[in-house]
């Protein structure tokens, strides 16, 4: 009997102990973020130790984060399913080499986005990066469906017309995405062709001029801590319009003294899981060394995190 009731006093314990602290392997509360970085030769300039390991040596000094830092050079391009697999928040930096992932080598990130197992924040150049533009697209196609269902359209098949070009739309291009045609077809479904979301915007200079961050949604938890206005003393120039899916919110509009402005703070909801775009940068620019844009960096990937590790983690 005594036997009996030790074993069952030891049981009780271990399930006190797992319910309490969860698998070792990955503690209660810890947000588990993956920096990516292409790691181009140019960023040396500004981060002698490339960009994406500043953001993640930040971030290792902040509680409740547990970081791993990978690039294109590792094994499977850096988003094995093993570093997939392990991870909550994918923070992305890409530039010269963002063709270099392909739409299938991106398509796991998609899926773990759109099941809510992983959500995305693009950093700057990485309007063009691969999972970035598969992303939009994915939302291209919810944002077409719900404008069609209103319309008594309920069944969807979508195509975009041809693949993606990395190249800055005309300042009076049409806009993108948008439903170029809609076809009813035998058996109920809907043949929708869209425009490709082009990912980018007609102008950019890269002249190291300062910029002014306007805080639009002080209540946002990304704002949180951020004053109403700041100034980034040395950026990139990007003019709207973005071509990009009209997002949920914007929490940050960016303006330069020459007239330029930019919507620098946009979210979307991709299946169940976010997207976050922060536009300030280019590696040549010291931006992601200072306190204002590395805690927005850091306040989005809390927001981004699954709601129970973000609480649990500040």
């Amino acid at each position: 009997m005594k036997s009996v009731l030790g074993l069952l006093c030891l049981l009780s314990t271990l399930l006190c102990v797992s319910h309490t602290y969860g698998d070792p392997a990955r503690p209660a509360g810890n947000i588990r973020v993956v920096i990516w970085d292409e790691q181009q030769p140019a960023q040396k300039k500004a981060y002698p130790v490339f960009l994406g390991q500043y953001i993640a040596d930040y971030l290792k000094r902040q509680p409740g984060l547990k970081v791993n830092s990978v690039s294109i050079d590792h094994p499977q391009k850096g988003i094995s399913a093993e570093v997939l697999d392990a991870c909550d928040v994918l923070v992305w930096w890409g530039h010269v080499r963002n063709g270099d992932i392909s739409e299938a080598e991106a398509q796991p990130i998609l899926d773990r986005l759109q099941a809510g197992k992983l959500s995305l924040l693009a950093l700057h150049s990485a309007h063009w990066a691969t999972p970035f533009v598969v992303a939009m697209q994915a939302r291209a196609k919810t944002d077409a469906a719900a404008q069609l269902r209103k319309k008594g359209h309920q069944k969807f098949q979508f195509t975009f017309d041809g693949k993606l070009i990395r190249r800055p739309p005309r300042r009076d291009a049409p806009l993108t995405p948008r439903i170029l045609s809609v076809e009813k077809k035998p058996g109920g479904t809907t043949a929708v062709t869209l425009a490709q979301p082009n990912c980018c915007f007609p102008a950019y200079r890269n002249d190291g001029k300062p910029s002014t961050m306007h805080t639009l949604l002080a209540d946002h938890p990304i704002a949180q801590g951020i004053p109403a206005t700041f100034t980034l003393p040395h950026t990139e120039m990007y003019d709207e319009p973005f071509h990009v899916p009209a997002p949920d919110a914007t929490v940050f509009d960016e303006r330069w003294a020459t007239g330029e402005h930019f919507r620098s703070g946009m979210i979307w909801q991709v299946g169940k899981g976010k997207v976050v775009y922060f536009r300030p940068g280019h590696e040549t620019h010291r931006v992601y060394t200072e306190p204002l844009p590395m805690k927005i960096v850091e306040n989005t990937i809390r927001w981004l995190a699954p709601s129970n590790k973000a609480s649990a983690s500040k």
